[in-house]
C-alpha cells in the first residue's frame, strides 16, 4: 500500500516516554509524512519527535487537543489524513485497515473501534461506562450507530475535512468531528482496531469528570443544529412535565383542603406555556433542517451531474476538434490542384 498521499497527524503533551516509538513505527510502516502538533510540552517531547523523523509545530492557540488538531488540519495538503494519540495506545500496523476503505472509495471518514479488540487494562470501567453512556446518547440524538465516537485514531479525506467546520478546543473534538460527519452526510465507516494499554511510566492528560462532561455538552450543543428537536424538545418535555406537576398539586390541594396556590399555580402555568412553546418550536424547526438537508442534497447531486454532463462535452469537443483537424489537412492533402501557370506577356498583350 502506498502511503505517499498520507500524513500522520500527533498531537502531544508532554507524552516524551511514548512518542518516540509512535514516530518510529509509523515510520517502519512506510510513512514518510509525520506531523507532530505540540501543545508546550515540558519534558522534551519536541526534540525526541524530531530526532525520530518527525516535522514538529508548536501549537498557536489554546493547549487544547481539538485545538491541536484543527492547526494540524491547517499545516498539511496531503489528500489523506490519518490521525492518532501519541500515547501508544494506537497501533501503526492497525493504519492499513484503517486506510483501505478510502483507498478504496467506499468512505471519507474512517474510525478505528477500540472496543472491537481492548487490551486489559486499556480503559477503566468508569471511562468504559462513560463512553457507552456517550455512544448510546451520540445514536439517540443524530440517528447513527458509529461505534465509539470518542475513538482518537480516525483517517479523513481532504474532501471530508473541508466539508466539516470544527470549533472544539479540548476533548470534545471527537464528538463534533462525528456530529459533523452526521450533519454534511459524510461517508464514514467504523473498523476494528487493536486498543493497547497505556504505558505504565505515561501519564494521561484525560480527566475522566470534566472531559466527560465537556463531551456531553457538546454533545447537546450539537444538536441545536443538527436534531433541533431534541435539542429544544427535551428541555421542553422537562418544563411540561413540571407544569403538570405543580398544576397537579395546586388541583389535588383545592379540591381536598381547600387551599389554593395562586403563585404555585401561576408558575405551573408558566412553565406549561413555555414548554409548549419549546415543543412547537422544536418541530418547526426540525422541519426547516430536513427540508435544508434535502434541497443540500438534491443541489449537490445536481452539482455533480453538472460536472458528469461537462466532463463527457469537453471530452466530445476533444474528439470532434481532432476529426476536424484531421478530416481538414486530408481534405486539402487530396483536393490541392496544381495552380495554372501566369499568362506571359505576349498572350497578355493579345
Amino acid at each position: 500500500m502506498d502511503y505517499d498521499d498520507v500524513c500522520v497527524l500527533i498531537p502531544t503533551l508532554n507524552e516524551s516516554e511514548t512518542i518516540g516509538p509512535v514516530v518510529e513505527s509509523f515510520a517502519a510502516e512506510g510513512f514518510d509524512d509525520i506531523l507532530v502538533i505540540d501543545g508546550g510540552s515540558t519534558d522534551g517531547t519536541p526534540s525526541i519527535a524530531e530526532e525520530k523523523g518527525a516535522r514538529v509545530v508548536q501549537q498557536r492557540g489554546s493547549k487544547g487537543k481539538g485545538q491541536a488538531l484543527q492547526e494540524g488540519f491547517e499545516r498539511t495538503d496531503a489528500p489523506v489524513v490519518l490521525m492518532l494519540d501519541g500515547d501508544l495506545t494506537y497501533r501503526a500496523e492497525d493504519a492499513a485497515t484503517m486506510l483501505e476503505p478510502i483507498f478504496e472509495g467506499r468512505a471519507d471518514h474512517v474510525i478505528g473501534d477500540r472496543f472491537a479488540d481492548m487490551e486489559d487494562g486499556a480503559m477503566t470501567r468508569l471511562n468504559q461506562f462513560g463512553n457507552g453512556v456517550i455512544n448510546r446518547a451520540f445514536s439517540l440524538i443524530h440517528g447513527r450507530d458509529y461505534g465509539d465516537i470518542l475513538s482518537g485514531y480516525r483517517a479523513l479525506t481532504r474532501e471530508s475535512i473541508d466539508r466539516i467546520s470544527l470549533t472544539e478546543d479540548h476533548f470534545g473534538i471527537e464528538t463534533e468531528m462525528a456530529v459533523e460527519c452526521v450533519k454534511h452526510n459524510v461517508r464514514t465507516e467504523v473498523v476494528p482496531i487493536r486498543y493497547r494499554a497505556r504505558p505504565d511510566d505515561s501519564e494521561t492528560n484525560l480527566r475522566p469528570f470534566r472531559d466527560g462532561a465537556d463531551i456531553i455538552l457538546t454533545l447537546y450543543k450539537m444538536a441545536k443544529t443538527n436534531n433541533p428537536l431534541f435539542y429544544f424538545g427535551s428541555v421542553g418535555a422537562v418544563s411540561l412535565v413540571v407544569g403538570l406537576v405543580l398544576g397537579t398539586y395546586v388541583a389535588v390541594e383545592w379540591i381536598t383542603a381547600n387551599t389554593s396556590h395562586e403563585v404555585i399555580a401561576f408558575l405551573g402555568g408558566l412553565a406549561i406555556i413555555f414548554g409548549v412553546q419549546l415543543l412547537m418550536f422544536g418541530v418547526l424547526s426540525d422541519m426547516i433542517v430536513t427540508v435544508n438537508r434535502e434541497q443540500t442534497r438534491q443541489l449537490e447531486d445536481l452539482t455533480e451531474r453538472l460536472s458528469e454532463q461537462r466532463a463527457r462535452g469537453a471530452a466530445r469537443v476533444d474528439e470532434s476538434g481532432t476529426g476536424r483537424d484531421a478530416g481538414g489537412a486530408t481534405d486539402r492533402a487530396d483536393g490541392e490542384r496544381p495552380s495554372d501557370p501566369e499568362p506571359s506577356a505576349a498572350e497578355r498583350q493579345g
